[in-house]
């Protein structure tokens, strides 16, 4: 045993390989467990050696020159004395870290689990971190209270990003928080073995949450029509390819129902066009839900895609010059078509409109609408013995609204050129 000095650590000699721990003792001020650990290569750290529930471990304090030697006693005479009472430094360290984990580093483990989530789900949870809680990516996620949630909800409420209400908004953004602080208690824990956060703040809010109507937007029965005409006028002029892209996406939406995101990223290996139209399909493996279909295309729906030109170095059917390979904005054909409608249309407004005609003008039965646009039904019977993923057999059905939005749209182009005439 030796007295660890300022002077006994500068002097001290490394030994020739490995290394040498010093413990400290022989002097009144020695502390029994406390050492300093020499390396072949001249790195000097202040260590401490203890029990704890019988088994002997050894803790790093920290380099010298990060600590001083009177820093490094007074911390390990704290650890030790830990130890004595029962408690595992090593937990202690553990759960400093987890105490200083961040929003961004938090979010990057929750997206980082395989398989978990979809590509647009990652991009909407990371633009909800870096643009709604920017002020807060780099802090630790345990130091989030219920007065910083319930101010930048107020805050996101009334003034949005761009300084107008965005109260929809807010919550979506909030949600996202919300998760990832529930998941932050489950991944990180204190070490005494409980969560690291025992409340989620974001619950604060439950009182004050605004219970939106739900949207029933869409294109009223007497617009189809004009709407269907509008799209397939434009595609004859498009500006360039992504624009005529846009706009066949856009005919697709409302003959199939799809969400946009899906049928955006449709790829051509995943398209079967039949002579015999009733066999012609496309195919979703991994859609929202999780249950893999197979969707029939009506012949209008089959013309469409036979219409599109397959690019060699581009594998989508909706192909395009931006980083995804695919259009993503369906803005400037909504648009056009909004101003027959009179109302700012989205694309999930045409998928809507698509079960708004199966059920509301056709009277096509409700589960057969909620099969086509991929919702496994919720009734008993229709969950547990239809066939919810090959759906061939609703092509008749499908074709019945194919069938009524291009008689409709045939109807306003004879009505329209006889009113020239006139």
């Amino acid at each position: 045993m030796v007295k660890i000095t300022k002077t006994f650590i500068d002097k001290v000699s490394p030994p020739i390989s490995g290394y040498e721990i010093h413990w400290d003792g022989e002097h009144d001020r020695a502390v029994k467990g406390y050492g300093l650990r020499v390396t072949a290569n001249g790195v000097r750290s202040f260590i401490a050696q203890g029990r704890v529930g019988g088994k002997a471990i050894i803790v790093t304090i920290g380099r010298y020159g990060l600590y001083s030697e009177d820093l490094a006693r007074k911390r390990a005479q704290h650890i030790l004395q830990n130890m004595r009472e029962g408690i595992d430094p090593r937990e202690c360290k553990k759960e400093d870290v987890a105490l200083s984990t961040t929003v961004r580093e938090v979010l990057d483990a929750y997206l980082s689990r395989p398989g978990r989530l979809k590509e647009n789900t990652k991009a909407e949870m990371t633009r909800h971190v870096e643009r709604v809680f920017a002020a807060w990516e780099n802090r630790p996620i345990a130091s989030i209270s219920e007065d910083d949630v319930r101010r930048r909800h107020r805050e996101m409420a009334k003034n949005g990003l761009r300084g107008k209400p965005a109260p929809g908004q807010a919550q979506i953004a909030l949600v996202t928080l919300r998760t990832l602080i529930n998941f932050a208690s489950r991944r990180y824990k204190r070490s005494d073995g409980t969560p690291l956060i025992s409340h989620n703040p974001v619950l604060a809010l439950k009182d004050d949450w605004i219970q939106f109507k739900p949207r029933t937007r869409d294109v009223a029965e007497a617009k189809v029509g004009a709407v269907w005409h509008a799209l397939n006028t434009s595609r004859r002029s498009p500006k360039n390819p992504d624009a005529l892209a846009g706009i066949d996406l856009v005919r697709f939406l409302l003959l199939t129902g799809a969400r946009k995101s899906e049928a955006a990223s449709l790829t051509w290996d995943r398209v079967h066009i039949d002579d015999d139209t009733t066999k012609s399909w496309w195919h979703l493996p991994n859609p929202k839900n999780a249950n893999p279909v197979w969707l029939p295309l009506s012949s209008q729906a089959a013309t469409l895609l036979t219409e599109r030109k397959r690019e060699f170095d581009n594998p989508h059917v909706f192909p395009s010059r931006s980083k995804s390979g695919h259009i993503t904005d369906t803005r400037a054909p909504l648009a056009y078509i909004s101003k027959i409608t009179g109302h700012a249309l989205s694309a999930h407004d045409l998928r809507r409109t698509f079960v708004t005609i199966g059920v509301a003008t056709l009277g096509i039965d409700l589960y057969k609408m909620e099969l086509l646009t991929n919702h496994v039904p919720k009734g008993i019977t229709a969950r547990h013995y239809l066939q919810t993923s090959r759906l061939q057999y609703l092509y008749n059905d499908i074709q019945r609204i194919g069938d009524w939005v291009a008689g409709e749209g045939s109807k306003f182009a004879a009505a329209r050129a006889r009113s020239t005439d006139d």
